[in-house]
């Protein structure tokens, strides 16, 4: 009986949330905005790090920008919380739903209802596995696989001809997510040229500074040879970095750090020699979505996928990027 009343209440309390960032439930049929304006239910994953920090303000003030009503949620790293997001979305009428999933499977039931109720569904940053077709439009978002085999490719060049076995821990995102599965087979890749590299250690930090900080403290412990760490996000390097220091050593020399996404806190530790290497991930989809969202709402095809563009940096690069960047 507990568990069943705080699961109500929990989704009456996402319920009013999202309607709170919204003018209102749509008229019936959807199609649905104050003035007539293409209504967005837009669920987002939560604000685990940075990277998505600049994601959600790219999304709002892309929305605002484009005339375009948004009903936002936080999900706070919970799929059911998303599911009920999704599910307000559709009761409410939005025009289009989009959202970034927790994790990849799960979805099929949510995505048949939204498909039944004729609203668009458009992926965004990470991508789903489903058996269900045509349950969303489009993808749009980076390539995780990619941004994992750069990141791998740079550390097999560093260390090729390097004498002996250079030990590697992997600082995993969310267990189930995307890019955190995508990122460690492009890193895998990436590595497998050069025989002497292997990874010794691999562990969740859960996309958090507290998260990679924790769990770099006991690698560093229990791995008694640590020559580079690969961070599947800049806030668990970043956490990884302060264990570093804390244990005596100095992160960027005696351990080198790789990581992904090259937001400004990321890109500060690497024009500071304490990163080594950082593959982008650009957080700011909001303009491109928004474009996506008016030709889905309007009925027009838009491509199965939309990659994002990425670049990647070494120290100098970070150094001449750093004044002009926007997250």
């Amino acid at each position: 009986m507990k568990r069943t009343f705080a699961a109500v209440i929990g989704i009456a309390a996402v319920t009013a949330a999202v309607a709170a960032c919204g003018s209102g439930k749509a008229p019936e049929g959807g199609g649905g905005g104050a003035g007539g304006a293409t209504t967005l239910g837009f669920a987002q994953v939560g604000a685990e790090s940075g990277w998505r920090t600049a994601n959600t303000q790219s999304i709002k003030t892309a929305a605002q920008a484009a005339g375009i009503d948004l009903k936002f949620a936080d999900a706070n790293g919970e799929q059911e919380k998303q599911i009920s997001a999704i599910r307000s979305f559709i009761q409410q009428g939005v025009d289009v739903i989009a959202f970034s999933p927790v994790v990849r499977t799960g979805w099929d039931a949510v995505l048949l209802e939204a498909k039944n109720s004729k609203i668009p569904v458009i992926l965004t940053d990470r991508a789903i596995d489903t058996q269900e077709k045509d349950v969303y439009k489009t993808f749009i978002g980076a390539d995780f696989v990619e941004e994992g085999k750069r990141a791998g490719t740079w550390v097999a060049d560093q260390y090729a001809g390097a004498p002996g076995q250079v030990n590697i821990v992997q600082l995993e995102g969310t267990t189930g997510a995307d890019p955190a599965i995508d990122r460690d087979t492009g890193f895998k890749q990436g590595i497998s040229s050069n025989p002497n590299l292997r990874i010794v250690a691999s562990q969740t930090g859960d996309f958090t500074r507290s998260g990679g900080k924790q769990v770099m403290e006991a690698l560093l412990k229990s791995t008694p040879k640590i020559d580079v760490v690969f961070a599947q996000n800049d806030d668990m390097g970043l956490g990884a970095m302060e264990a570093i220091e804390a244990a005596g050593k100095v992160p960027g020399k005696d351990i080198k750090i790789v990581a992904v996404d090259a937001t400004h806190d990321g890109m500060q530790a690497l024009a500071d020699g304490k990163f080594n290497y950082i593959v982008e991930c650009n957080p700011l989809l909001g303009p491109k979505l928004m474009d996506l969202v008016k030709q889905v709402a309007a009925g027009e095809q838009v491509p199965a996928r939309v990659v994002v563009p990425d670049e990647a940096f070494d120290q100098q690069q970070a150094i001449k990027a750093l004044p002009g960047r926007q997250y």
